[in-house]
């Protein structure tokens, strides 16, 4: 007994043993009853439950200088796929495996022409659509060692200025916008840069909508980083646009729209997606007032010689018979022609007033600076 009046067992003796064990057999008993009782959880499912876990709490990346994507509906997991594994990253950037469907319209295609091959069906449901199913923004898809964001400053931004520790870093410019017909400085800062964006001229939403879903993932990268469906504009206008089609939105600038109906045919054409009826009716009536406008594309135009085939078949003319010399008379002054001015336009909005777009390379009032992507063909 102990100094407090308790009494004290002795586990030593046998009869205190026996009821040790007795008490740790019990409960050995009770904590394998309970384990069985809990649901089993395998290596993969919480590696699936991290994962999730990290998805939710992760929220999504914008995309530089573009529009964000409208929120009609929230994906789950399963529906948005995952981004581009570093294999993938490495082979895009290395340009395999990003040619388009189609090669683009051939040359001196006529959009209206153009627009008649395009099918033309419902819109598909937006389930499932996430901006990372069309690869990382943006990539340098050329591998010129420059993203294709800057990229599309270079080619579309005149008085151009890099910044001094990245080369391929366009620190400003002044880019006369096409949707506006505005003069918009660029100049590179968090406060700044969202004053020009890069439009896609079809919207990926629109896209995955109307085709783009049946694309690898290989082909949507490549069509978002085509610079046929890539331009630079005012950052406002641009975030209005949102993912509308051309029966929902067209550029402010009314003498624009010819073309920018033109670039959207063609990029759905190499990109085998289709339109709505109200998109090709919005088209056509569009290109009604402009029939003749051409579809862009990178396709250069064919020789204008003669082919050697051509040549080589020809029979070789008789010789003629010699003929006499006559003597020549006497030479009689002509009147020398007055040599016409040199047509020249002060910017693409005048060569259209003139009806002269577009121009091509050698013909009159042709100028490097009507030619903003170097294709020979200004004003296009």
């Amino acid at each position: 007994m102990s100094a407090t009046g308790h009494v004290i067992r002795d586990t030593s003796r046998p009869g205190g043993r026996k009821t040790g064990a007795i008490v740790v057999g019990v409960s050995v008993l009770l904590f394998v009853a309970g384990a069985l009782s809990l649901p089993r959880s395998t290596s993969a499912d919480l590696e699936s439950a991290t994962a999730q876990n990290h998805k939710a709490a992760t929220p999504a990346a914008p995309e530089a200088g573009s529009a964000s994507p409208s929120p009609t509906a929230t994906p789950t997991p399963s529906e948005t796929g995952s981004p581009l594994d570093p294999e993938t990253i490495a082979a895009l950037a290395a340009g395999v495996g990003v040619a388009p469907p189609h090669a683009q319209p051939a040359y001196a295609t006529k959009a209206l022409d153009l627009l008649a091959t395009l099918q033309v069906k419902g819109r598909a449901p937006k389930t499932g659509y996430d901006r990372a199913l069309f690869g990382q923004a943006w990539l340098d898809v050329d591998r010129n060692g420059c993203d294709t964001r800057n990229d599309m400053l270079k080619r579309d931004l005149t008085e151009v200025t890099f910044t001094n520790s990245v080369p391929c870093k366009i620190q400003s410019g002044n880019l006369a916008d096409p949707y506006t017909g505005t003069n918009i400085a660029f100049l590179r800062g968090t406060t700044t840069s969202t004053a020009v964006q890069i439009d896609h001229v079809v919207a990926l939403s629109d896209a995955w909508q109307k085709g783009a879903q049946q694309l690898t993932t290989e082909q949507r990268t490549a069509f978002a980083n085509d610079p046929l469906n890539l331009q630079s504009t005012d950052g406002p206008t641009n975030m209005k646009k949102g993912d509308g089609d051309a029966a929902t939105w067209l550029p402010p600038n009314k003498g624009f729209r010819c073309e920018y109906v033109a670039r959207q045919i063609s990029v759905k054409a190499t990109y085998t997606l289709w339109i709505t009826r109200a998109e090709h009716d919005a088209m056509a009536r569009i290109l009604a007032d402009c029939s003749g406008q051409l579809a862009p594309t990178s396709e250069k135009s064919p020789p204008a010689n003669v082919p050697s085939e051509a040549v080589a078949q020809a029979p070789a003319p008789a010789p003629a018979a010699p003929a006499p010399v006559p003597v020549a008379p006497a030479p009689v002054p002509v009147p020398v022609a007055p040599v016409p001015a040199a047509v020249s336009y002060a910017n693409c909005t005048a060569v259209r007033a003139a009806g002269a777009a577009p121009i091509y390379a050698g013909q009159p009032g042709y100028s490097r600076s009507l030619d903003r992507d170097g294709d020979g063909i200004a004003c296009e």
